[in-house]
């Protein structure tokens, strides 16, 4: 069972990524940016650059400032290792999943395999990675898949991801569609994500965002160099990437400026984020714990804390393992500039960048995020918990209609089609149910519904890992299918990265409808783990009643 659940839980690819291996050639490539020489390595059939600084480091007074650009490069760099990876937030199990053992184990050795696998953490993390054919040079005009890691925004980095992004760029040059790839860390949990009025008066919410979109503008400026196309860059993301490439499509009124022509969406979208307002007790209770409170300046004052201080203070901010579960403390807000209202509104006035899309979900994405609410027993603790922290601003007839189309009836909860099976506590499977599809299911199918209709779109639907104790297809688990050495949805995406067409000179598995929802049965492509029939295409007809509901009332209560 352990072994499974951590197949399953796959987070930020800690089932599928590898340390990068030891470099095959003596003669290392090199690359000329601006005046400066990088040296990189030669790993496989790839040469990959690594570590490329993107911005000037954030530390000192550019602590909490929007990135900046680095100046022109000079001198030689060492390119051959990932940068240090943004200050992660500490995770810990909550006390009542912490008492079942395989589940307790299994999740904090797929923690530990991540961790291991990135880099050391470091303020100054704002870094960049080419990993490209190694026969490719400058010229040549490949598509550029742009890789935005998740980890709710707390966690995460480029170098848990080693060797499965190698193996990707040399199965794109095996399908005889060679692309490169490029991936950034940006800064997570409060150095990327602090929202209140402070911030809000010096216009430097969404840090993370910017640090995205300056990388984003450094692949415009410089990925010729690697042979790469700027005119074919795709943006693609899981789980806070995801909705960060939602956020970028959202951005300038849905104008992409050039950055990107396509987009890749997993177990993320357009989620219902509010202001930045709803950010201020994580940003008061930053600075009591950082001991500025009294300060005349207060984000001054954790500008200018130890950064040890920094760190023990973040540390005590939610995680999504906490209660509140995806009511997370750090999100995208809405903050005027890079978000101009909320997202959902966004794409109603369609104010979304008109590109190809694909855009899916793992069927039970709820179940990972309610472990830390194992002791909700009643109707009564769940409406109190809906009320607190997903619907802050609903009616208590709307609430009382949430939890109609989410009744008490555990075979109907997640993870879905099984059962009574997995009810780790009596609430767990209604409320697994409810988070999943509020920040999931329901604004991925709110986006398609909007778009779909006038843009290329695909959709799908992961079930593999179903069997999984507890989870089931739980989030992340698709990352498996998009960076497996055999999954079929990596095949699929660098189809549509060269082809802007998922089924363009495929490999023959199956062919993949697009996703029209004026025909009132939209077709999703299904990953299953049948032996007999692992791929299908199903109807997108699932809750339909709750997630139209969901979406809006989402419209007036964010997270």
């Amino acid at each position: 069972m352990r072994r499974s659940i951590v197949a399953a839980f796959a987070l930020h690819a800690a089932a599928v990524g590898a340390a990068p291996q030891t470099p095959l050639a003596a003669l290392a490539p090199t690359i000329m940016l601006d005046q400066g020489v990088f040296e990189g390595q030669i790993t496989g059939q790839t040469a990959q650059f690594l570590g490329i600084p993107y911005a000037e480091p954030p530390v000192g007074d550019l602590r909490l400032r929007r990135p900046q650009a680095p100046a022109p490069y000079t001198g030689r760099h060492d390119a051959s290792k990932f940068g240090p990876t943004c200050p992660q937030q500490a995770m810990s199990l909550p006390s009542e999943a912490s008492r079942i053992p395989a589940l307790a184990d299994a999740i904090s050795a797929a923690l530990n395999t991540m961790y291991e696998r990135s880099a050391s953490e470091d303020e100054n993390c704002l870094t960049i990675n080419v990993i490209k054919p190694a026969t490719m040079e400058a010229g040549t005009k490949l598509p550029v898949l742009v890789w935005i890691f998740g980890g709710g925004f707390q966690i995460g980095g480029t170098a848990t991801y080693g060797e499965a992004a190698q193996l990707l760029v040399e199965r794109s040059i095996l399908l005889q569609k060679p692309a490169i790839y490029v991936s950034m860390n940006y800064r997570l949990s409060a150095l990327g994500w602090l929202a209140s009025r402070e911030v809000q008066a010096e216009n430097v919410a969404n840090l993370g965002l910017w640090d995205q979109r300056l990388a984003l503008e450094w692949v415009q400026k410089y990925i010729d160099k690697f042979g790469g196309d700027p005119t074919k860059v795709t943006i693609w993301g899981e789980s806070a990437g995801a909705i960060s490439v939602a956020m970028h499509m959202l951005s300038n009124g849905g104008e992409p400026q050039g950055l990107f022509r396509a987009a890749v969406m997993q177990s993320g979208g357009p989620i219902p984020v509010a202001g930045v307002e709803n950010g201020q007790r994580y940003y008061d209770d930053l600075v009591r714990d950082t001991g500025c409170d009294g300060q005349p300046d207060t984000l001054g004052c954790l500008r200018a804390a130890p950064f040890a201080s920094l760190k023990a203070a973040m540390d005590k901010s939610p995680n999504f393992f906490s209660y509140q579960g995806l009511a997370l403390p750090y999100l995208p807000r809405v903050d005027g500039d890079f978000i101009k209202e909320s997202p959902l509104e966004l794409v109603k006035q369609g104010k979304v960048a008109k590109v190809p899309m694909i855009t899916g979900n793992c069927d039970d994405e709820g179940s990972l995020f309610s472990l830390g609410s194992l002791n909700l027993s009643t109707t009564a603790d769940t409406r109190q918990f809906l009320k607190r922290y997903m619907l802050p601003n609903a009616s208590a007839d709307d609430v009382k209609l949430m939890l109609q189309y989410y009744p008490d009836i555990p075979h109907l909860g997640c993870p879905f089609d099984t059962g009574l099976r997995n009810m780790l506590s009596i609430q767990f499977k209604r409320i697994a149910a409810i988070q999943g599809d509020v920040a999931f299911h329901s604004p991925r199918r709110f986006l398609l519904k909007h778009t779909a209709g006038t843009q290329p779109s695909w959709s799908f639907l992961s079930k593999r890992g179903k069997d999984t104790a507890y989870l089931g297809a739980t989030h992340a688990t698709d990352l498996a299918n998009s960076y497996g050495p055999s999954g079929e949805l990596r095949d699929y995406i660098l189809n549509f990265a060269t082809n802007l067409d998922p089924n363009a000179g495929g490999s023959g598995t199956f062919k993949w409808p697009r996703y029209n929802p004026n025909t009132g049965k939209p077709q999703a492509l299904v990953f299953d783990d049948s032996v007999l029939s692992p791929v299908n295409v199903k109807h997108d007809d699932y809750r339909p009643n709750a997630l139209e509901f969901v979406a809006n009332l989402s419209l007036s209560n964010s997270l």
